[in-house]
C-alpha cells in the first residue's frame, strides 16, 4: 500500500488537473500559478501562462486560443463558482458564466459549453454571452463525469448508477441504467455510437450502444477493487483503453460497430483458455479480459484512493474532499487520450507529472501486445 503523501507544492511547479482538447492533439494543465499547453505527440510545451492565482481547470477549445478556466488550489486566481472564457491571443477574458455552486468538470465545443456542478449539468449554446438551453438535476457528482461528444452528452442521472444521454440536435434525452453502484467513468466514441461506463467498483467495464441504449459488452479489468482512472476509445472505435489506481493500462479489442457483444476472443487467447468454457464455474473465469496490458506510472506521489478508511469514500461521495477547484479534489491520474488507432497517451498530474505514449499492436510471437516507446515529466 502506497501511503507516501502528495508533496508539498511549494517545492516546485504543481500540476492540479490534466485534459485533452477534442482531438487530443493537445494536453492543457491547471497550475498553482496560472496554466500550461503541451503538444500531446511530444510532450514539448507550447504556451505557458502566469496569472496570479491558482486554476483547478483548464480546458481547451479545440485547437483554438480560447481555454476555459476554473479557480482552484490553495489561493485561487477566480472564484470556484465561475467560469472564465480565456482567450489567449489578446490574453484577456472574453466572457465568463456565474453559477450557483462550485464547478466540477467543463466540457467545451464549438458549439457548446457544458458544465457539470455537483447536483446539476448545465448545457449552454456557445456564444457572447452563452446562452442557457437546458438543465439536468444528477445524483452527487464529486468527479464532474460528464463527456461532450459531437452529437450528444453523456453524464450521471438522478439514480445511482444511471447515465443520461443528451441529444444535442433534437433535445431528447435517453437513460442507460448502468450500474448498481455509483459511477466513476464515462466515455464516448467518436461517432457517439458507443458509451463506455465503469462504477466505483472497478471490476467491470460496460458498452451500450446508441440511440438504441442497449448493453453490448461487459469487460473485466479484475477481480478486486479498483478506481477506475480513465477510459478511452480509439478514433475507430474499435479498441479501449482504461487505466485504474492499480498502475495498469489495458488494451481491450472490440467488435467494430460495438453491435455484437463479442470482443473476438477465443479459447486460445482468453485469460483461462479451455476454463472460459466449462460450466457452473465463477463468471470471473468466462469473462471478457483486456486483450493486452502493461503498467504506467501513477507518479511517486500518488495515494491510492482505494487505500483509504470508509469514511474518505463517504466525503468523496459528497464532493467533501481534497483540492478547491480540482475534478475529484485530486490531482489528475491516468488520463487518456488516442493519437491515432496504434498510439495512446496517458498523462497525470501533481508533482510528479508525467507524459507517456504506448504503442499498441503484436509482439513477435503475433500475440496482441501494447508497450510504452516514450515518457517525461513534463513540468522540467
Amino acid at each position: 500500500m502506497n501511503t507516501r503523501p502528495v508533496l508539498d507544492s511549494d517545492k516546485g511547479p504543481f500540476a492540479l488537473s490534466a485534459s485533452f482538447n477534442a482531438d487530443n492533439s493537445c494536453f492543457s494543465v491547471a497550475l498553482e500559478s496560472g496554466f500550461r499547453v503541451f503538444s500531446s505527440k511530444s510532450g514539448d510545451q507550447k504556451i505557458a501562462r502566469e496569472i496570479g492565482g491558482g486554476l483547478g481547470q483548464a480546458e481547451m477549445l479545440g485547437t483554438t486560443r480560447y481555454i476555459a478556466l476554473v479557480g482552484g488550489g490553495k489561493a485561487p486566481k477566480f472564484p470556484q463558482n465561475k467560469v472564465q472564457i480565456f482567450n489567449d491571443s489578446t490574453q484577456s477574458v472574453s466572457t465568463s458564466l456565474e453559477l450557483s455552486a462550485p464547478i466540477q468538470r467543463i466540457r467545451l465545443s464549438q458549439t457548446h459549453i457544458i458544465i457539470a456542478l455537483l447536483h446539476s449539468v448545465r448545457i449552454y449554446r456557445m456564444a457572447l454571452p452563452p446562452s442557457l438551453i437546458a438543465s439536468y438535476e444528477t445524483i452527487a457528482n464529486p468527479h464532474g463525469l460528464c463527456t461532450l461528444g459531437s452529437s450528444i452528452i453523456a453524464f450521471p442521472g438522478r439514480a445511482v448508477g444511471q447515465v443520461k444521454v443528451y441529444d444535442l440536435a433534437t433535445g431528447n434525452v435517453s437513460i442507460i441504467p448502468a450500474s448498481t453502484s455509483a459511477l466513476r467513468a464515462l466515455a464516448l466514441s467518436k461517432d457517439c455510437t458507443q458509451i463506455a461506463t465503469a462504477s466505483e467498483a472497478g471490476t467491470l467495464v460496460r458498452l451500450w450502444s446508441f440511440p438504441s441504449c442497449t448493453k453490448t459488452a461487459e469487460l473485466r479489468r479484475g477481480v478486486d477493487p479498483a478506481v477506475i482512472l480513465g477510459l478511452a476509445f480509439s478514433p475507430s472505435g474499435t479498441a479501449l483503453a482504461v487505466t485504474s489506481d492499480k498502475g495498469t493500462l489495458h488494451i481491450f479489442d472490440l467488435p467494430s460497430g460495438g453491435g455484437s457483444g463479442e470482443t473476438g476472443t477465443t479459447s486460445s487467447d482468453h485469460k483461462w483458455r479451455m476454463l472460459s468454457k466449462l460450466p457452473l464455474l465463477p463468471r470471473q473465469f468466462s469473462d471478457t479480459y483486456s486483450n493486452c496490458s502493461t503498467p504506467f506510472s501513477l507518479g511517486d506521489d500518488y495515494t491510492s484512493a482505494t487505500a483509504g478508511s470508509s469514511s474518505a469514500g463517504r466525503a468523496e461521495s459528497t464532493g467533501n474532499i481534497g483540492i478547491q477547484g480540482v475534478p475529484g479534489g485530486r490531482p489528475t491520474k491516468g488520463l487518456l487520450g488516442w493519437l491515432d488507432e496504434s498510439t495512446v497517451l496517458c498523462v497525470g498530474a501533481g508533482q510528479d507529472a508525467r507524459w507517456e505514449r504506448f504503442v499498441v499492436g503484436y509482439d513477435e510471437g503475433g500475440r496482441r501486445a501494447v508497450w510504452r516507446e516514450g515518457w517525461r515529466r513534463y513540468l522540467d
